[in-house]
């Protein structure tokens, strides 16, 4: 039996999908002690912080937000009112220690392996007084635990959720912090994520974003013991009464099967959107990146994705200034970006994640030209995202309604390609799929009007 909802939690997330979800799941855990979430860390009787590591100065800005929690603590406890502090995620894994050294205000330090222990960490905290750090990979898969009926079906959140369905990395690209921190691949059996997923969709979901760190390299156990692929995983999900829209994201080049290919071209329900980071387009600094693929075999798979469905959108990441990108290298990878053309695109500027192969590597390339590099890609895929969008003019698409828009008598929602579309439309229309005419376009978003019902 749950306790009353008597104490507040403020989560704070930084970076991917995955940590979205993994918030999502920690409030889920706190809710049997009485934990309700709040948007206010002012009130909050426990803050977590859930940290990314991939992003340049990641660790800094943790530190950063620390000290200004240190104050609000401090605040709390000169009015006689406990406060509890965790830092959870990736950089927690990391730099576990450190962070009990560098910041005492933290009183947990929590992996993304073992948040699942969450509750009974806080007690340890409260029993002993002192900080606990808890970032070993325990041999207990944390699904076990989540799975459990409490936390199988969450309060609906909306009409759009993420379901964790694979975790971990055994690609080991030389730049990248995730294997280190996240582990060895693992794959949830089917049988859990389609218990999560029918609960989603009896709580109001539409949509099922699946994540993974590689999550096409998704091989869970089926119902005959059998492994299961994501193609797979995707037709099973398919037939869930409710759900009518799957995404799944990141994948990797390398596990982006013929099978995987054929199920954009044969299931309806798998939306038209697809995000397939290549990296680079220079040979030279795919091999130095380990990415084990050519710009050649990006080029074939993007060939045989948009034969088996042709109006699929593409969505890739890119970094510039990895060491030892020349200028060529360089011009490599916007010939590639002008050959594929993409919908969206993410871009950053190499930065060096301690402990990673890549950090360690000569020809560190100066900032200024990181810079100078990284506005003229940017400036090409901000041009192709726009054309995109201005080619959706004057179409109809199915927009699935999901919160109210910027404007009173307006909603927001998404389009198949995943952009932003505003529509004219009541609240009690939230969660409907609507055949919308799209009527204006800007560089991030449409605008349409309703002309029939799904």
């Amino acid at each position: 039996m749950s306790a009353p909802l008597n104490k507040k939690v403020f989560i704070k997330t930084y970076g991917c999908q995955m940590n979205v979800y993994d918030s999502e799941k920690m409030a889920d855990l706190l809710a049997p002690d009485g934990y309700g979430v709040t948007e206010d860390p002012q009130e909050a009787d426990l803050v977590i912080l859930n940290t990314c590591h991939i992003r340049e100065k990641a660790a800094e800005k943790v530190y950063s937000e620390l000290g200004r929690l240190r104050r609000l603590k401090e605040r709390r406890e000169a009015k006689r009112e406990g406060m509890m502090i965790a830092v959870a995620g990736c950089v927690a894994q990391a730099e576990g220690e450190e962070i009990a050294e560098r910041a005492p205000v933290v009183d947990l330090v929590v992996g993304p392996q073992t948040y699942h222990r969450l509750p009974e960490l806080l007690k340890r905290v409260e029993k002993t007084g002192g900080a606990v750090v808890e970032t070993e990979f325990p041999a207990e898969d944390k699904f076990n635990r989540l799975d459990k009926p409490a936390a199988a079906a969450p309060p609906a959140r909306g009409v759009a959720a993420f379901l964790t369905i694979q975790e971990g990395c055994d690609k080991f690209c030389t730049f990248c912090v995730v294997p280190y921190t996240r582990g060895a691949e693992f794959s949830r059996p089917v049988e859990r994520i389609e218990a999560e997923a029918r609960a989603l969709a009896q709580s109001g979901v539409r949509e099922i974003t699946l994540l993974g760190q590689n999550v096409n390299a998704y091989h869970g156990e089926g119902p005959n013991g059998e492994p299961v692929s994501l193609s797979g995983l995707l037709t099973h999900l398919s037939a869930i009464e409710g759900l009518e829209r799957l995404r799944y994201t990141t994948s990797h080049p390398r596990d982006m099967d013929d099978e995987l290919i054929e199920a954009h071209g044969s299931n309806p329900k798998i939306m038209p959107y697809l995000h397939l980071p290549v990296q680079s387009g220079s040979d030279r600094i795919l091999a130095a990146m380990n990415r084990r693929h050519t710009r050649d075999d990006y080029f074939k798979i993007i060939e045989r994705i948009r034969r088996a469905r042709a109006d699929i959108a593409l969505s890739s990441d890119f970094i510039v200034g990895f060491p030892g990108e020349s200028d060529q290298d360089f011009e490599d990878t916007m010939a590639l970006v002008r050959d594929v053309t993409f919908a969206q695109a993410f871009s950053f500027k190499y930065s060096a994640r301690p402990g990673t192969p890549a950090a360690e590597l000569d020809g560190q390339v100066p900032e200024e030209v990181k810079s100078q590099r990284l506005a003229r890609l940017q400036d090409v895929l901000k041009a192709q995202q726009l054309a995109f969008n201005r080619d959706c003019a004057g179409r109809t698409m199915d927009i699935l309604l999901e919160k109210p828009g910027r404007h009173e008598g307006q909603l927001a929602g998404r389009s198949p390609y995943l952009q932003p579309v505003h529509v004219p439309a009541g609240t009690a229309q939230i969660g409907e799929i609507v055949h919308a005419k799209v009527e204006s376009v800007g560089a991030n978003s449409l605008s349409a009007h309703i002309v029939g019902i799904q």
